[in-house]
């Protein structure tokens, strides 16, 4: 969207070299501080065991490609850790761990207005440094 905007692309197709971009950045991001996720994911919302793992990765592969068919943007974090807590409920409403989900639908709300922050502050400084 950026680049199109930019008018750095002259239609609307992602070019291959931004796709390998943001799959590298993603898995450094992964492979640094993933683990944190992972562990959080996997045993802080609720203990899982394999099959739970299998049905709320099937559930959000449902959900996240459903959305694609439609053209509508999630967030992959907040499709799975969504569909754990479901998972978790479906074994027992008391298995989920509802400080935890509470403290990561917080994350979530706070996402929003501390990136259009970061942005404007970015914003802000690259046009007092460049003049552009």
């Amino acid at each position: 969207m950026a680049l199109f905007s930019a008018g750095m692309i002259p239609v609307f197709e992602v070019p291959k070299w931004t796709i390998i971009a943001c799959a590298m950045a993603m898995a450094l991001g992964t492979a640094v501080g993933g683990w944190k996720i992972i562990r959080t994911m996997g045993g802080r919302i609720v203990k899982l065991e394999p099959v739970n793992g299998f049905a709320a990765d099937l559930s959000s592969s449902f959900v996240i490609y459903g959305a694609s068919m439609f053209g509508m943007p999630v967030s992959t974090t907040h499709v799975v850790s969504s569909c754990i807590m479901g998972v978790g409920s479906a074994k027992r409403v008391s298995a989920v761990r509802w400080g935890v989900a509470k403290q990561i639908v917080s994350a979530w709300i706070l996402t929003i207005p501390a990136s259009a922050a970061v942005a404007a502050l970015s914003y802000t400084v690259i046009h007092f440094l460049l003049g552009v």
